[in-house]
């Protein structure tokens, strides 16, 4: 049947949950390196034990930690990530000047083929890659040689690359997203940058259908159809049919179409999860309302799923890397929210269990499926 691994990262540190196949029983270790602000953790899909921590605080800075027993121990490996090749400056919220800073990793995406090269996005908006299981980082500079820099600008979390996709299909083709600047490929391994944001409309920006400036929240693809793309966008639920070259809207009957997390069902390609939240400034559910909705047909139409959630009074998020997908039949959908809650679902989104609460606000949620 296999067995789970839930990787949990909080504003006070990192927690590994365990279960077997049932998933109704879960063994919690942690918190991992307390106090801290644990923004991502993600396993390699070639070594379920070779795991990756962002652990960043105002004071000390940011490290990265990486575990080879699959979360019980931890080493900081390292951490020289330096811009390069690419000088200049990105536009701020005024419209001044303002210089390229490393301030935190958002993202770490371990390679679909070597368990020790791993993708890091990082904030200001940057992709980073390690060959030695961490040890040394260099700068994929094409993506900010791009020339669209100027059309850049922090969203209201800071200006960061937040979403990697690697095309199990394409090694040399890579999406990411960027807050507050949109969507880009390479099909050259991260040399030169496409950016590929037609058909998303943002009318808080000076043109709303420019090439850039798009505050892109999430992207995700199901691994047997990547040139298949679901966006949660600021505004909009998007679909690209062809590897976002061009964007359609998918929003449908949903009682909102802000959000932050996008998924997709581990083996229906159809079926798309999103979370709607109130308004870019209330950032919680509608009416107070907890609800996943899940799309069988692709965006197109969407129905609550609201079985175990707090159908009254909950006001919390779920922020954009708070949602994850195991590869189990059927397959388990977790989420967590600023709330320090993380639900579970053992059948699709049908039914959901809190099998944690009174967390730190939870800021990522990743599932490895074991052996």
């Amino acid at each position: 049947m296999g067995k789970v691994r839930l990787l949990v990262g909080t504003r006070k540190g990192a927690f590994v949950l365990k279960s077997d196949g049932k998933r109704e029983n879960w063994e919690v270790s942690g918190p991992h390196f307390a106090g801290w602000e644990v923004y991502h953790l993600k396993g390699s899909p070639i070594d379920p034990n070779r795991i990756y921590a962002s652990q960043s605080t105002g004071w000390f800075g940011q490290i990265i930690q990486r575990s080879d027993d699959g979360g019980q121990t931890w080493q900081a490996v390292g951490n020289g990530f330096t811009y390069d090749g690419v000088a200049g400056t990105h536009q701020w919220y005024d419209g001044t000047p303002h210089p390229w800073e490393f301030k935190r990793v958002w993202h770490l995406e371990p390679s679909l083929s070597d368990p020790d090269t791993v993708y890091a996005g990082v904030e200001d908006a940057a992709l980073f890659r390690s060959s030695d299981g961490g040890q040394s980082w260099s700068e994929l500079s094409g993506l900010r040689g791009h020339g669209s820099g100027s059309g850049w600008a922090p969203g209201a979390g800071g200006m960061c690359l937040h979403t990697i996709l690697l095309d199990p299909s394409d090694p040399q083709r890579i999406f990411v997203a960027i807050s507050a600047a949109g969507a880009f490929r390479t099909d050259d391994g991260g040399q030169t940058w496409k950016a590929i944001n037609q058909g998303l409309r943002s009318e808080h920006i000076p043109d709303p259908t420019a090439e850039v400036g798009h505050c892109v929240h999430r992207i995700a693809a199901h691994h047997s159809r990547p040139q298949v793309l679901f966006m949660q966008k600021h505004w909009d639920v998007m679909r690209s049919d062809d590897g976002g070259d061009r964007w359609f809207e998918v929003s449908g009957n949903l009682p909102s179409d802000f959000g932050f997390v996008v998924d997709v069902h581990a083996h229906e390609p159809e079926t798309v999860y999103v979370i709607p939240i109130k308004s870019d400034s209330g950032h919680f559910p509608p009416e107070g309302k907890l609800q996943v909705w899940r799309s069988k047909t692709g965006g197109h139409q969407w129905e609550a799923l609201t079985e175990g959630l707090p159908q009254s009074d909950c006001y919390v998020n779920v922020l954009r890397d708070g949602m994850a997908v195991d590869r189990l039949e059927p397959c388990g959908v977790y989420f967590g929210t600023t709330g320090g809650q993380v639900y579970a679902s053992s059948d699709s989104g049908d039914s959901w269990n809190a099998i944690m609460r009174d967390l730190p606000p939870v800021l990522s949620v990743e599932v490895q499926t074991l052996p």
